[in-house]
């Protein structure tokens, strides 16, 4: 892990951020107190649509109308 003083980090947060991009981290530090750090962001891999398809079930009690008792807990009529 890297340590630089605040005011380094003012002058050179582009190159900064060129090193955590290659995986360094920065930590910014003002006198010898730590205050914050910079580290790479995870990339997240886009979402696939149908990515669950088939991995659930739906019965068919899912579809029979609720017990009264139950239905008057939700507001229902």
């Amino acid at each position: 892990m890297k340590t630089v003083t605040v005011h380094e980090a003012e002058l050179n947060l582009t190159g900064l951020l060129a090193e955590v991009e290659k995986g360094v981290d920065v930590l910014i530090a003002r006198g010898d107190k730590p205050v914050a750090r910079l580290v790479a962001v995870a990339q997240l891999k886009p979402r696939v649509f149908g990515a669950l398809k088939g991995s659930g079930r739906v019965g068919p009690e899912f579809f029979e109308p609720l017990p009264a008792n139950e239905l008057d807990a939700w507001g229902g009529k």
